[in-house]
C-alpha cells in the first residue's frame, strides 16, 4: 500500500474482460476505453480503492481513506433481487484501519490488511494479513490473524487467493528483493509454507505491490514505481507463465491504463461462462 490516495484501475471495469452474467452499481461499462466505475455511488471524489465483487456478482468490497473518520474503513455493497443496495461499513470493519478485501475464489472467504490488535483493544503498529469465511447462516463471521508464518513485525498488504489456496501478498524485508516485494505463500495439508519471494522477473530493485493473482495462476498483475518504462509514481505490470509453468519478465501495461500518477489495485472480475 503507498499513501499516494487515488481512484485506481480496481475502479476502472473494461468490458471485453468478460463479465458476462454479472452487473454492477451504475453499469455502464466501456468498450475500450477506462473511466471511472460506478461514478457517485463508489467513485465519489473521496479516496476510493481497492476492490473486490463475489463470484456470483451479488457482494463487493472496497475500501474508503480519509483522515476526519477512520483513517481506512472496507465498505460493502449488497444485491438483492436483483437490485443493488447502497455503500454500508461491512460487518467486520469500522474500528480499525482495514483495506484490501479480497475473495477467495469460492466466495467463501475475505481476505484483508488491517492494523487490528492480536488482543486488546490498541492498534498494532504494523499490518498483517487476516481473513473472515462466512458462517453457515451467510453472515459473515470474526476475523481471524493469519499469523506468524504470513504475518511479521513489518507490513503485510493486499492479499491474493488463487484456487489452489496458495496466499500472495506484499511485504517489506526480509523477504524482498527492495523496498516492497510481492511473495507468495503455498498452501499445504499442513497450513501455509514459508512466503517465497517471487522471481526477478517480477521483482526487482524497484518497489513491487499490490498484486492480482489469476485464480488460475497464470498471470499477475502488480504495480512497480522506478521503472525505467514508468510513466508516472508507479504504473501497472503483468507477468504470465510459460510453458514449464515459470513466470515471464513481467511487461508494462499499455497507456489506456497506466497514466502520469501512481496507478495501483489492480483486479479482474471473475469470468462467468456465457
Amino acid at each position: 500500500m503507498k499513501k499516494v490516495i487515488l481512484v485506481v484501475v480496481a475502479s476502472i471495469i473494461c468490458s471485453h474482460l468478460a463479465v458476462a452474467q454479472i452487473t454492477y452499481p451504475n453499469n455502464n461499462l466501456p468498450v475500450d476505453t477506462p473511466r471511472l466505475f460506478a461514478r457517485d455511488i463508489i467513485s465519489t471524489g473521496l479516496a476510493n480503492r481497492d476492490f473486490t465483487i463475489s463470484p456470483k456478482g451479488d457482494e463487493l468490497f472496497y475500501t474508503i481513506q480519509h483522515p476526519k473518520f477512520i483513517a481506512s474503513v472496507i465498505i460493502r455493497l449488497t444485491k438483492v433481487n436483483g437490485k443493488w443496495g447502497k455503500p454500508e461499513v461491512a460487518p467486520f470493519s469500522g474500528v480499525f484501519r482495514d483495506l484490501e478485501a479480497s475473495f477467495s475464489p469460492d466466495g467463501k472467504t475475505l481476505f484483508f490488511s488491517s492494523d487490528r490488535p492480536l488482543t486488546g483493544n490498541r492498534p498494532k503498529h504494523d499490518f498483517d494479513i487476516w481473513k473472515v469465511s462466512k458462517t453457515a447462516d451467510g453472515n459473515w463471521g470474526q476475523p481471524e490473524n493469519l499469523g506468524i508464518t504470513i504475518n511479521t513485525a513489518k507490513n503485510e498488504f493486499y492479499p491474493s487467493v488463487a484456487k489452489s489456496g496458495n496466499l500472495y501478498f506484499t511485504v517489506e524485508a526480509p523477504y524482498g528483493k527492495g523496498g516492497e516485494d510481492i511473495v507468495v505463500c503455498s498452501y499445504t495439508a499442513s497450513g501455509y509454507q514459508t512466503p517465497v519471494s517471487l522471481p526477478e522477473g517480477i521483482n526487482t530493485s524497484h518497489g513491487e505491490f499490490n498484486a492480482f493473482v489469476d485464480p488460475d495462476e497464470q498471470f499477475i498483475m502488480f504495480t512497480s514505481d522506478g521503472r525505467a518504462d514508468d510513466k508516472g509514481r508507479g504504473d501497472i505490470y503483468i507477468s504470465k507463465k510459460d510453458k514449464t509453468n515459470s513466470w515471464l519478465p513481467a511487461k508494462h501495461l499499455p497507456d489506456i491504463i497506466n497514466s502520469t500518477s501512481l496507478d495501483y489495485c489492480p483486479y479482474v472480475t471473475p469470468i462467468k461462462n456465457i
